[in-house]
């Protein structure tokens, strides 16, 4: 159990609320504990340090992850919530972060392992999510020495971190939850399929208990790509991009180009087979090409791409 004297008081939800409050998937404690997974904190003071007694047991490293980020929390605002392995931490009011929490959190993370990530991320992560613009360049500031590069948020592997404004919406935050779990699960994932699947979950949805992306303000940009003299690079070019030429050449056409190729395999019931023999395969198919043209059933890349071009051609947003 969570040492009382480190926290100043540890508020605990009651059950059968938080059971009417949140859907069942929310319950899902992912292998933990019950006294250490989705538990609320209200940190009354940072000052003092653990007092704990010389002879009290050694902490679990959430607990030792809970007292260093009490210590080093920016005011009395902010509250915290674990849905291990992540932490989160918000300065909405109580109620919001704990909804947050279960409602886009905790509903994400269930579905993305249902269908694609058996393993945890191995550390523990925090989730900051704060709640307006001021509150988000203010604290990434004083927090991590840093500027957003965004307005939306980030995840930050080196600083184990996924980082919000909130108050932008949260399909940014199911996005980056993705990241970890491609970390943990797909480590050697091209920067091509990564972004391709978080970015198809920024405009979701639940469809039969299963995570379902939909269109979203990606469509225009990649329709006008469609449209323009130069046109879109091959698929073949898009699976060979290396991290860099993904993120830095065109990026926007690349996000854009790889989040509607998963939104065509997802919507004639491929994706997770694609993922899976993706997995499978990467050591002989590093970029996922040749896996992309058996799981599509087209050995004629070029006119399947003409295809898809006029498929999302069709969509709306």
């Amino acid at each position: 159990v969570l040492v009382l004297l480190v926290f100043g008081w540890i508020y605990r939800p009651d059950p059968e609320a938080m059971a009417a409050e949140r859907p069942k998937s929310a319950v899902n404690t992912a292998g933990q504990p019950d006294d250490e997974s989705d538990v609320s904190h209200t940190p009354r003071t940072k000052k003092g340090g653990s007092s704990r007694s010389a002879n009290a047991k050694s902490p679990t490293p959430l607990e030792q992850h809970l007292e260093e980020l009490v210590e080093k929390l920016p005011d009395e605002d902010f509250h915290i919530v674990v849905q291990y392995p992540f932490v989160i931490i918000g300065d909405e009011d109580q109620a919001k972060v704990h909804q947050r929490s279960s409602s886009t959190i905790q509903w994400a993370i269930d579905r993305l392992k249902r269908d694609y990530f058996k393993k945890d991320p191995q550390h523990i992560i925090d989730i900051w999510l704060f709640r307006d613009k001021e509150s988000y360049e203010s604290n990434v500031k004083a927090l991590f020495d840093e500027e957003p590069h965004t307005p939306f948020g980030y995840y930050s592997p080196s600083k184990r971190a996924i980082v919000m404004n909130i108050s932008t919406g949260t399909g940014t935050l199911v996005h980056e939850i993705v990241h970890p779990f491609m970390a943990a699960n797909f480590p050697a994932c091209p920067a091509w399929f990564n972004e391709g699947l978080a970015s198809l979950y920024e405009q979701c949805c639940d469809r039969n208990h299963h995570i379902w992306g939909l269109t979203n303000w990606r469509l225009r940009g990649l329709q006008e790509a469609i449209r323009s003299e130069e046109g879109l690079p091959s698929f073949k070019s898009l699976c060979q991009t290396t991290t860099r030429e993904f993120y830095t050449e065109d990026s926007g056409t690349n996000y854009a180009q790889a989040r509607y190729l998963c939104y065509y395999l997802q919507e004639h019931g491929k994706l997770v087979a694609y993922f899976h023999e993706f997995h499978r395969h990467h050591q002989d198919d590093p970029g996922g090409y040749q896996t992309l043209i058996r799981v599509l059933g087209e050995p004629d890349m070029e006119e399947f791409q003409e295809r898809w071009e006029a498929f999302v051609l069709g969509l709306e947003f």
